[in-house]
């Protein structure tokens, strides 16, 4: 809901009591993480086995939107501090993998992947700092 006061937009008011903020936090993890497993699943049927592709694309997509959101926060839209931990952290920060990063990094070191294994570490952190500096530039330019 955006409610319009002068040039400034609010996404959502300002949460009251910890306990609604908490469950709005659970709640927005939650739909983050079935994103997360929904688009990964996709991409992983679709492009094969061999390299984890499913997190490669979640984790460059999550960076971006957070580089988008974040731009969007600070250049643009007034959003209360509740709100931007709910969606930075709430949503994706479950739809963002680090943790299935590493664990299949493991694996394929694990196998003796390791030009696989190389090409997923540096391709994550190259490209998901690119992703992320593009995302606040888009975000600047909206």
């Amino acid at each position: 809901m955006f409610l319009s006061v002068g040039l400034e937009f609010y996404l959502f008011p300002p949460i009251g009591g910890m306990m609604q903020k908490l469950l709005l936090i659970g709640v927005a993890g939650s739909l983050g993480a079935l994103a997360r497993y929904g688009l990964g699943s996709i991409v992983q049927r679709y492009s094969g086995v061999t390299f984890p592709w499913g997190t490669f694309v979640v984790n460059m997509l999550g960076a971006f939107l957070f580089g988008l959101v974040w731009s969007l926060v600070e250049q643009r839209l007034v959003m209360s501090v509740e709100t931007r931990v709910i969606i930075l952290s709430g949503f994706l920060g479950a739809f963002t993998t680090f943790s299935s990063f590493m664990f299949e990094t493991s694996s394929l070191i694990g196998e003796a992947q390791w030009g696989l294994a190389t090409l997923n570490v540096v391709g994550q952190i190259v490209l998901g700092l690119t992703a992320m500096f593009l995302g606040l530039t888009a975000g600047r330019l909206v």
